[in-house]
């Protein structure tokens, strides 16, 4: 396409006029014509390019083509506007927002009051915007300008952030909770053996100090199972490298679960021969123990715990399960049951002596060495806690 110059008639009207004038004066003819031609000529190479319209609507279409391509391949979701409204979306942003947003007002897909707000703002700015994706979902969204037409918006997911916050949160309120109450009750006690002095009789003494005995023992026991999770967090993500015999290990750490009074109602169902994983031989027992423990806590007291493993050949697996015949546990209750502190029954745990902790530390255990583990339960039945390790190659000592 050529390019259109304006002509630059009044500069050429002016120099006419001034080239009359020095003509008038009395200078040579001649030298009046050089300084006009001379003068027409320098207006005439400066005279301003004039850009047709369509060239310049061209020119914004290649930058704005150039912004989609550079946003269509970022991670994170984001969106290019033409003041509000959404020129293109990038595959992350689709997938956030919804498939059909370009063309939109960004106002309706970013519907929150905090984005509307930005959206709106002059100056652009960072935001966090709750429930942009779901009720707990929490996001940061930026926006910033190109031009005074055109506009960046970037959103930052910051939910998994804000779970973890509030789980750490949740951890220090229930963990300063547990700890409390047996504090609470060996203080109480204490305080009333000092100020009864010697008033009490001895069978009382012994009561009250046979509570404060149980109560220091519940501390320690969880203060073991916070120090227990602690390292098992810390290290779930170092996968063990030692080939440990499970057939072994279940029998041996089945048996040494539970008070002795107990230990009667435990069967175990060996396996046949040795069956090899890879694992962490301290974690695995205490996984065993505690599955166990919640078996003989959470069965009837008149029924069996029924422990066996055995392999499973067509998946390369090794799958323990125990089994307590007991009351069951409601459906709604199973998705949680791994979560710290959390209990179906709390006057009842705490009775028999539980922490809480039993079966985050299992599930902890469990996925350090790529397992995969199984809650089921019915209602007056019992419960079922099943755990598939991958299996160690006998022949090639490696994982199958």
């Amino acid at each position: 396409m050529k390019l259109q110059r304006s002509f630059p008639l009044p500069g050429m009207a002016l120099a006419l006029v001034a080239c009359t004038m020095i003509l008038l004066a009395g200078v040579d003819a001649a030298i009046c014509g050089g300084i006009l031609v001379l003068w027409i000529a320098t207006l005439w190479i400066s005279r301003p390019e004039v850009v047709p319209v369509e060239r310049r609507e061209r020119g914004m279409q290649i930058s704005r083509d150039t912004m989609s391509k550079l946003i269509q391949h970022s991670g994170l979701p984001m969106l290019l506007l033409d003041r509000n409204r959404i020129l293109v979306a990038n595959t992350a942003a689709s997938e956030a927002l919804g498939e059909h947003i370009a063309g939109q007002d960004a106002r309706v897909p970013l519907r929150q009051p905090a984005a509307v707000e930005l959206l709106d703002s002059p100056d652009g700015g960072t935001a966090a915007i709750p429930g942009l994706t779901g009720p707990r979902s929490i996001w940061q969204m930026s926006r910033f300008p190109i031009d005074e037409r055109y506009w960046i918006v970037e959103l930052v997911n910051r939910t998994a952030e804000a779970d973890i916050s509030r789980a750490h949160t949740d951890f220090v309120a229930n963990a300063s909770h547990e700890l409390r109450t047996p504090l609470a009750s060996i203080i109480g006690y204490v305080e009333t053996l000092l100020d009864s002095g010697t008033d009490m009789d001895r069978e009382e003494v012994e009561h009250f100090l046979r509570v404060v005995l149980k109560q220091a023992n519940r501390l320690q026991l969880l203060v073991d199972d916070l120090m227990s999770l602690s390292r098992v967090e810390a290290e779930k993500h170092d996968r063990p490298n030692e080939p440990v015999d499970l057939a072994g290990l279940v029998t041996r750490a089945s048996h040494d679960a539970g008070s002795p009074d107990d230990r009667a109602r435990i069967m175990v169902n060996p396996a046949s021969g040795p069956l090899l994983i890879l694992g962490d031989e301290q974690q695995l027992e205490q996984l065993v123990r505690n599955l166990v423990d919640n078996a003989l806590k959470y069965g009837f007291s008149d029924t069996p715990v029924d422990v066996s493993l055995e392999p499973d050949e067509e998946h390369q697996r090794v799958i323990l399960r125990v089994a307590d015949r007991g009351e069951g546990i409601d459906a709604e209750h199973i998705p949680h049951l791994t979560r710290r502190f959390y209990r179906t029954d709390p006057g009842r745990s705490q009775a028999s002596g539980g922490t809480g902790l039993g079966l985050a530390i299992v599930k902890h255990i469990v996925e350090r060495h790529r397992g995969v583990l199984d809650i089921a339960s019915v209602k007056g039945e019992g419960t079922i806690v099943t755990v598939r390790f991958p299996i160690l190659a006998k022949e090639a000592g490696t994982l199958s």
